[in-house]
């Protein structure tokens, strides 16, 4: 059975490339999203301050907005150090909003993405445990890896194999 909330959230919910006038409300996502309001010591923050190098380097990086009444209420970005592997970064949805379907809509997009410019496979890793991310995740069909230490919480990290993925819709 869906959930009337959901439902209403995410049709009015448009997923957009971002732009520059969404700069201030992108940072507030982020700052919002931290963990116990701290950032972790292998994050600079950085790309958000420069989105548009960051993310619009190369065709097959890319960030999104989700947004509501021309405000923003999630996020998304797309890079790759590697040929075949794509990294999910920068996944947000404002508080009052999560667990409403913004994050799947927001990830449905990057993993289209990922597919129209052949990456293999999509890593991304969060810092919460038990939470509706991790079930999302779950649900899409990430793969959890590894947990590894770092300070004041654990990192989970997972994997996505688009190449298996196809060939499993092609069997059906």
């Amino acid at each position: 059975m869906s959930n009337p909330t959901q439902d209403k959230s995410t049709s009015q919910t448009a997923v957009r490339s971002y732009e520059e006038r969404d700069h201030d409300e992108v940072a507030k996502l982020y700052s919002n999203g931290l963990l116990a309001g701290q950032i972790s010591p292998n994050d600079s923050g950085a790309d958000l301050d420069y989105i548009r190098e960051a993310y619009f380097d190369d065709d097959r990086h890319h960030f999104w907005v989700a947004v509501q009444n021309d405000h923003c209420v999630g996020m998304i970005g797309v890079a790759s150090d590697e040929d075949h592997t794509a990294e999910i970064r920068r996944l947000r949805v404002a508080k009052p909003l999560q667990g409403t379907g913004i994050a799947a809509k927001l990830l449905e997009t990057a993993i289209a993405h990922c597919k129209h410019h052949g990456y293999l496979k999509i890593r991304l890793d969060t810092r919460f445990e038990k939470d509706e991310a991790v079930d999302l995740f779950d649900k899409i069909g990430f793969q959890h890896t590894r947990t590894r230490p770092t300070p004041g919480k654990e990192t989970l990290e997972f994997y996505l194999d688009l190449y298996r993925k196809d060939e499993e819709d092609d069997a059906s």
